[in-house]
């Protein structure tokens, strides 16, 4: 097995099939034994996600034609960013990725050449790709003028921190143990863990590290979810005998954050239309010891599930572009299209006017989504309220995000979370 040659039929099928990259990794790595093999693969992956444009860009400069071939462009990629972004021996990173080409003579050829030209250019080219934005940021060019659009002051800040590995964040599960607590445990097996202010659970670790090595992971003192994701359940403001409702629920971070600060619900009923992901909320309930009502549905098609019995309470963490999670999911700078925002903003319209009815007068509904798009986030929230007579905003007041004409922003890497967005709405 050739590691450079895995990485590559993966690379290929994010290009050239529009698989998402966990899915992609995960099925290629059933066949890998080693956890040293493993982690490189997966780094490759990434990395050649997180900084495709730049590396296309040099690729382009060095070929005066396209490669045909998916797997040896996927290749030509990869060695371009070993040589670039990763401490593998120059020699290692040209030899190894011309001998993933296996006996194809002339892609090895292709790829020996390339890697070399690039070698004996490298100032030049790094230098022409720092003038190019989409080469510079490594992201769609679409993409940069829809942030600098949207945020012309932060989009810089943001594209760079949507380069960068994410912190491993974790969310105690205060029924069992406290915070000062959990860090301490986690200092005893020589994990530097730190307090994240923004909220009352949430710890960052240094380094990220396997899950099954946190202390009482199993028993549910702890899941991993980022800080940001962390606020939804205490914006909710979820009282004894509430009834509530989560929409698109999966994978379930946010279900469980509720039910382990509010155990006294009086029900909580999460919907999530993907059966697949509903069996993950409901392996985190169970390792949790939590127990909800689980429906596999399309939400907006309340019909079919709802039972007439108003809620208290709604989480709506509407299905959004992803746009302020890329960090985490570098793949969705090759996968989405502009488009797709359009398409994603219909769709959260939808969903807000389908399960409003369901909330209680006087109840509240909490909007969410993990974008940095206006479109998707204050713009939809007020053409929402200008549609919606019994509707009105709840402000949130806090130290966090940037306060916007309705809810609050946070941008990818401020305080070190990723990107999301709230805003509460009550009914009249």
């Amino acid at each position: 097995m050739n590691t450079r040659w895995v990485a590559a039929r993966v690379i290929t099928q994010i290009l050239h099939h529009g698989q998402s990259l966990t899915p992609a990794l995960e099925n290629a790595l059933l066949t890998v034994t080693s956890p040293q093999d493993k982690a490189f693969i997966q780094a490759l992956c990434y990395g050649v996600c997180r900084y495709y444009h730049r590396l296309e860009f040099i690729i382009n400069q060095l070929l005066d034609k396209p490669v045909k071939t998916p797997e040896i462009k996927a290749l030509l990629l990869i060695g371009l960013y070993q040589i670039s972004f990763m401490r593998v021996k120059t020699h290692a990173a040209v030899a190894e990725t011309v001998q993933a080409a296996h006996k194809q003579a002339w892609a090895k050829a292709l790829i020996n050449a390339l890697l070399r030209n690039y070698l004996r250019q490298q100032n030049d080219l790094d230098s022409k790709a720092e003038q190019t934005p989409s080469a510079r940021y490594s992201h769609p060019d679409w993409l940069i003028q829809r942030l600098a659009s949207n945020w012309p002051e932060q989009f810089e800040a943001v594209l760079t921190a949507n380069n960068q590995p994410p912190p491993m964040t974790l969310r105690v599960n205060l029924r069992l143990t406290s915070r000062e607590n959990y860090i301490a445990l986690l200092a005893d097996q020589g994990i530097n863990g730190q307090i994240v202010t923004c909220n009352a659970t949430g710890i960052v670790l240094e380094k990220p590290l396997i899950i099954n090595d946190l202390p009482h992971f199993s028993e549910g003192w702890v899941s991993v979810q980022d800080a940001a994701a962390q606020l939804a359940a205490d914006l909710l403001k979820v009282e004894p005998e509430h009834r509530a409702l989560d929409v698109c629920a999966a994978p379930g971070g946010k279900t469980a954050h509720i039910l382990e600060l509010q155990p006294a619900l009086q029900e909580l009923v999460a919907v999530d239309i993907d059966d697949k992901r509903m069996r993950r909320v409901q392996d985190n309930l169970h390792r949790l010891g939590l127990n909800a009502t689980l429906m596999t549905a399309d939400a907006a098609q309340t019909g079919s599930w709802w039972d007439g019995q108003p809620f208290d309470r709604i989480l709506l963490d509407a299905p959004c572009s992803a746009t302020g999670v890329i960090r985490r999911h570098p793949d969705i700078k090759l996968l989405r299209r502009p488009d797709d925002i359009n398409a994603m903003a219909a769709l959260q319209f939808s969903l807000l006017t389908a399960v409003w009815p369901l909330l209680k007068p006087g109840g509240m509904l909490l909007y969410s989504t993990c974008s940095v798009l206006k479109q998707e986030n204050e713009e939809q929230i007020n053409a929402f309220l200008s549609q919606q007579n019994n509707a009105a905003e709840l402000p949130i007041n806090a130290d966090w995000g940037y306060a916007r004409q309705y809810g609050r922003q946070i941008l990818t890497g401020y305080s070190a979370m990723d990107g999301f967005y709230y805003a509460r709405l009550i009914k009249h």
